[in-house]
């Protein structure tokens, strides 16, 4: 195997986990769920390799003869947040989940906060990005106080208007953010949440930037590094990973922009692991309640597809799977604890294999090792199941 790329269609789950109910999230299945309230999902090239083939999805049926092998997969970690799952795609199991901040973060840590970034801050509560900044971004703009806010995620999301707080000293107070949350404040994620425009109109950038907390060693994105084999991450796959294990890395604006990035390694590399993150459906349409919206979203991936599919190698194979659940059609607007679809595409893969339900994500991690004929110890591979 010379190259695999990776997509991960961030929380497009496939039904809640045995465990939904100790995170509120019985009843949550995020693909059924969009396609039960749209009535008209359209999915035909996802549904050809066997998407509907996991789980009943309306509008999508089962194929009776799958292109590529399919399933589901659990999260063996504790919690739903992206870098946990991310993390346990890569091979990585978390036993303590990192910490969320239901009430905000304590005022010790905001105190401190504030005296290293000498400034006040606004906030510090529980909300959605658009919300909070168009009920605290005139006081920002008169103030110059950047905002403060988290989710039920472990993260710690620090917004400012661009012409109030420029980008570099946006970055600067984040990465002292960073610094102050470690022990038992050790967030997974501090997140630069820029935006622009007037009051009634304030817009989100593309700007945003991440600084997760490092991965630990080895996963299989440093099993392969140092094997000499180029990991290649597209979207926030680099924010996600602080950057350890990742050889290139390129940003993406939007999911389709992210199709673009994909294809464009696809056609310029001949070897390596090509890892994408498609986040809207989670940031732009899962947080906010919008399942119109997320079926678009999965649409235009769908008819998207056949690109990718045409640019990969006569040796190359497709994954495409999710990191966690946000079901939009719940009252919550929170990620949700689900099952995670798998697919499996390529010339060197059988057509129609089912793969059940996979214990771990990590069984990506321990297939990307056999792919590329390296040890790694975590999960279970789906390799011999697979390949011709």
């Amino acid at each position: 195997m010379n190259r695999v790329t990776l997509i991960v269609l961030d929380s497009v789950g496939i039904g809640e986990l045995p465990d939904a109910c100790d995170y509120g999230d019985q009843g949550c299945n995020t693909l059924a769920n969009v396609a039960k309230t749209v009535k008209e999902l359209k999915l035909p090239n996802l549904g050809r390799l066997g998407l509907g083939n996991i789980h009943p999805i309306e509008g999508v049926p089962p194929a009776a003869e799958p292109l590529g092998a399919y399933g589901k997969m659990a999260e063996k970690s504790k919690g739903k947040d992206t870098t946990t799952g991310h993390w346990e795609l890569a091979g990585i199991i978390l036993e303590n989940p990192f910490p969320t901040y239901p009430q905000g973060f304590p005022p010790e840590i905001i105190a401190e906060f504030e005296k290293r970034i000498d400034r006040k801050s606004l906030g510090n509560v529980v909300a959605s990005g658009t919300q909070i900044i168009e009920e605290l971004g005139k006081e920002h703009m008169a103030t110059g106080f950047p905002i403060v806010y988290t989710s039920a995620d472990s993260v710690f999301q620090v917004a400012a208007h661009e012409e109030i707080i420029p980008l570099e000293e946006l970055y600067r107070i984040c990465q002292i953010a960073r610094e102050l949350l470690d022990g038992e404040h050790r967030v997974g994620r501090v997140i630069a949440r820029p935006f622009v425009g007037q009051p009634g109109s304030f817009k989100r950038t593309a700007n945003r930037h991440d600084y997760a907390v490092p991965p630990p060693t080895p996963n299989i994105l440093t099993v392969l590094q140092e094997a000499g084999i180029k990991t290649m991450g597209v979207g926030k796959i680099y924010d996600i990973f602080a950057g350890v294990g990742i050889s290139e890395s390129v940003k993406a604006k939007d999911n389709m922009d992210g199709v673009d990035q994909t294809i464009k390694l696809m056609q310029n590399s001949r070897q390596g692991l090509i890892f994408a993150n498609l986040v809207e459906y989670d940031s732009v349409y899962g947080h906010r309640n919008d399942p119109v919206g997320y079926a678009r979203a999965l649409e235009e991936f769908d008819q998207r597809l056949p690109q990718i599919m045409q640019a990969m190698l006569p040796d190359e194979v497709l994954i495409l799977t999710a990191d966690h659940g946000c079901d939009p059609t719940t009252d919550s607007t929170d990620h949700s604890r689900e099952y995670v679809p798998l697919l499996v595409y390529g010339k060197p893969v059988k057509c129609g294999v089912d793969l059940g339900v996979r214990a771990s994500f990590s069984d990506v991690a321990a297939t990307l090792a056999d792919f590329f004929g390296l040890p790694f110890k975590v999960g279970s591979s789906f390799a011999a199941e697979v390949l011709l």
